[in-house]
């Protein structure tokens, strides 16, 4: 079992930006957290982060015969990207949706999600741990266990 882990814009600067809201932890902290959830699980997984729209698009197409899943952080791209929503509508893979703050105790313009409207799973406010639910859903679910 091999997932793609997709993080987008401004997740480099975890630890620096916002971390009232973001936590003080660093983009390392969670690549280091994720990878070990991976591991734990018995999955083989890629973790990468883009500020560009264009390169997340790459990357999910990319995906299609490669990656058994996508767990993907979409970022400030959540609410406007239509084109991250059609990639993942394209390839098909099983993909969970992850935020690290609660998206709807935020401004309302962060409480529509494009990207998740191809997601079989949301986990939103739970900080990295809700890229581990996310993980183990998905292992779950190709499993047949959800």
């Amino acid at each position: 079992m091999k997932f793609l882990i997709l993080n987008g814009p401004n997740l480099n600067l975890l630890g620096l930006r916002e971390p009232d809201i973001y936590g003080k932890q660093t983009y390392a902290d969670l690549k280091s957290f994720v990878e070990s959830v991976c591991a734990r699980e018995g999955i083989e997984c890629e973790v990468r982060q883009s500020n560009h729209e264009g390169v997340l698009v790459d990357w999910i197409q990319a995906a299609y015969g490669a990656f058994d899943a996508i767990v993907m952080n979409p970022a400030a791209y959540t609410h406007t990207s239509v084109a991250i929503l059609d990639a993942l509508k394209a390839v098909s893979l099983p993909a969970a949706e992850v935020h690290l703050s609660n998206i709807y105790e935020r401004e309302a313009f962060r409480h529509v999600s494009y990207p998740g409207m191809a997601c079989i799973k949301t986990v939103y406010g739970k900080g990295f741990a809700g890229y581990e639910e996310a993980i183990c859903f998905l292992k779950n679910h190709l499993e047949g266990k959800e």
